[in-house]
């Protein structure tokens, strides 16, 4: 490995480093100029401790930000991440990592420029957005540098720290508020309603939204373990529902979000009287689902809060009107579905 001083024909002057990318005789020979000795001598001192270390990419060999994501996707895919992970992964590359570093070679990345890309974001999108997509390319570069792509995780330090103070407290809804839920769900949703078609004939069609609603407050269960409940999981005689299975976005069901997932919930006499109830008028599937849709699938996420969720809080006032950037004036609901877990949480304590 040597650092020497080259002129070149229109007479300016670089400094070339010239190497082997591995220890002994197998390397390739390398080189890279640098418009000065101090730059130069610098990376020989890198390259030196990473040939040492085996973990040296010459730029040349190098992939781009852009391969090394799509890599990175494939390698999470193979390891059966979340899907919604992975959709997660894919946006952050998408949308913020390729368009500002995606040509850059994994080579060509270093520390500051990492620091710049995090101080853009942070310009631009919220603090917690920024530092979720910096997890992400801290991800990348970790799969990167662990298939011998690039020498070192020049994002390994960088941080984005969230103020304990600027965290939102979680709402949750008061007594009378989630009162006035089980109260209205049962006049706005019989168990059955009678449908009519165009041709007059009518049908007797299941509507869940009622049961779903009362045992994901007396529950807990998360809205995707309540979409791929299924009967056999559910112990009325014993009060007892047993959480195995999820549906992701996709309706795909698999497993609980983690392993402490796995778990039987006992629910009070009310919801095991409601879901007997319900079970006779309740779509005969093939999987058992607990709360189909009418045509015996899993219901959508969005069905559940355009549904029931929205229409139940428009009910009783927990809707607000409020405008948007552009002044429109758009519905702002006071709690999302996931309140419920929240609110049976606190129920459980009591």
């Amino acid at each position: 490995m040597s650092v020497r001083k080259r002129t070149l024909p229109s007479g300016e002057v670089r400094w070339l480093v010239d190497y082997r990318d591995k220890q002994g005789k197998e390397g390739k020979r390398r080189s890279r100029q640098f418009r000065t000795q101090k730059e130069a001598k610098a990376y020989e001192t890198q390259i030196r401790g990473e040939i040492v270390a085996g973990t040296h990419v010459a730029a040349s060999a190098s992939v781009t930000v852009a391969q090394a994501g799509k890599e990175w996707l494939e390698q999470c895919e193979l390891e059966q991440l979340e899907a919604s992970t992975i959709r997660q992964y894919q946006q952050h590359l998408n949308l913020h990592i390729t368009p500002l570093l995606g040509s850059r070679k994994l080579s060509e990345l270093t520390k500051p420029m990492i620091e710049s890309f995090r101080d853009r974001l942070l310009k631009e999108k919220s603090r917690p957005l920024t530092r979720a997509i910096v997890t992400s390319l801290k991800g990348l570069l970790k799969d990167a540098q662990r298939r011998g792509r690039v020498g070192q995780n020049v994002a390994a330090d960088t941080e984005v720290k969230l103020a304990k103070r600027g965290k939102k407290k979680v709402e949750i809804p008061s007594k009378p508020e989630l009162k006035a839920m089980v109260e209205r769900s049962s006049e706005l949703w019989p168990l059955t309603r009678v449908q009519t078609a165009r041709g007059g004939e009518q049908r007797i069609v299941p509507v869940p939204w009622r049961p779903l609603l009362v045992t994901a407050l007396f529950s807990g269960l998360r809205c995707s373990e309540l979409r791929g409940l299924t009967w056999r999981h559910v112990n009325l005689k014993e009060g007892i529902i047993e959480v195995r299975q999820r549906a992701d976005f996709r309706n795909e069901i698999g497993n609980p979000k983690s392993e402490a997932g796995n778990r039987d919930v006992p629910i009070p006499p009310a919801v095991t009287k409601l879901l007997r109830e319900w079970k006779m008028a309740c779509p005969k599937t093939v999987d058992g689902l607990v709360f189909p849709t009418e045509n015996g699938t899993i219901i959508y996420n969005s069905n559940i809060h355009q549904q029931c969720w929205r229409p139940l809080l428009r009910e009783i006032g927990l809707i607000d009107l409020v405008r948007d950037a552009d002044g429109r004036e758009i519905e702002r609901p006071r709690y999302v579905f996931h309140s419920l877990r929240h609110a049976a949480a606190s129920l459980f304590i009591e």
